[in-house]
């Protein structure tokens, strides 16, 4: 199912993506790879296939509003800038969070996109 918008929350254990439109809300949640090693490289290659996965659920999606910790927003952003730069269009704002839940954050997307395409009230259901 693919949505013209879509919130993504970061955090290391897994990210939530909300696909969104007037109507309808999808949630997915991908869950953070786990490769036990005490070599860095394996980290490192963790975190670009769990990044990897994230970015392939956001393909086709026009506007994506990221958030998250700080922390997780940067090092998201790194991977999407050095792998995945055509995703980087995509990606209209990035916004730090704490822990809202599913509800909290498709209201934030759905007020953000409100203002951004000007027209209040567009993407809530009616």
């Amino acid at each position: 199912m693919t949505m013209s918008h879509a919130v993504v929350l970061i955090d290391h254990q897994a990210v939530k993506i909300m696909q969104f439109d007037a109507e309808q809300s999808h949630l997915e949640i991908i869950k953070a790879h786990a490769i036990v090693t005490r070599q860095h490289r394996g980290a490192v290659r963790a975190e670009h296939e769990f990044f990897a996965e994230v970015c392939d659920h956001l393909k086709g999606i026009a506007e994506i509003l990221v958030t998250g910790s700080h922390q997780g927003q940067a090092e998201f952003h790194h991977y999407v800038q050095k792998h995945r730069p055509a995703l980087a269009s995509q990606i209209v704002n990035w916004e730090t969070v704490d822990h809202p839940t599913d509800a909290q954050l498709l209201a934030r997307a759905r007020h953000y996109f409100d203002h951004r395409n000007g027209l209040p009230g567009a993407n809530r259901p009616g």
